[in-house]
Formats: C-alpha cells, sequence, structure tokens
C-alpha cells in the first residue's frame, strides 16, 4: 500500500473513501524512567524514549493501514502523526490520513 504525506498521487486519479487512524498508548517502565530522570541532570538524548515513541509510532502506522484494508483502500494520503501527554507517563500516538481507491481509466 502506497503511504504519503502529500495530498495527491503524482499521475494517478484517486477517489476518497474517508479518514483512516490508528492509535497507540504507549508508557515508560520503571528501567526508561530511571535512566530518563538520570539522563536530565546530565543533558542530551533520552535514547529510551525515542525508541518508545518510534516503536508507538510504527503501531500506529499499521493500525491505520489495516482500516484502510478494511475499506479497500490502495493507498493512504495526507498522512500527519500527532502525539500527546494522556496521563504521567503515558503518551498517546495517532497516525491519520485519507484512504482512497485508484479510479480504473
Amino acid at each position: 500500500m502506497k503511504l504519503l504525506s502529500i495530498d495527491y498521487i503524482p499521475g494517478q486519479e484517486i477517489e476518497a473513501l474517508g479518514l483512516v487512524k490508528g492509535t497507540v498508548v504507549q508508557t515508560k517502565n520503571i528501567g526508561r524512567d530511571f535512566m530518563a530522570g538520570m539522563k536530565t541532570l546530565v543533558g542530551g538524548e533520552i535514547v529510551g524514549y525515542t525508541e518508545m515513541l518510534n516503536e508507538a509510532r510504527q503501531i500506529a502506522m499499521k493500525r491505520m493501514v489495516d482500516e484502510a484494508k478494511e475499506l479497500g483502500a490502495d493507498a493512504v494520503i495526507g498522512i500527519m502523526y500527532g502525539s500527546s501527554q494522556v496521563m504521567a507517563g503515558a503518551a498517546e500516538v495517532i497516525a491519520y490520513g485519507t484512504a482512497v481507491k485508484y479510479k480504473s481509466l
């Protein structure tokens, strides 16, 4: 399935099927939380959190693609990501876009 952040597919006529999204709420574990606290003392990237958010984006994207496949989509365009803290130590990541089907010529 083609996944694009732009709102069209170059050279292809498409029919919009609707909004599709995938969401996940990830929490940090005690080990990551402790190491993150230690990292704030010296500065720099908190690798454990970076990995957690990368994993969350992959899960959210897969769920969005699964939803698009259920609609019979050939692609998802206009893909965006969002994230927010839903409670202390837990972040929500959402991937969303427009499911489209190629028009027959």
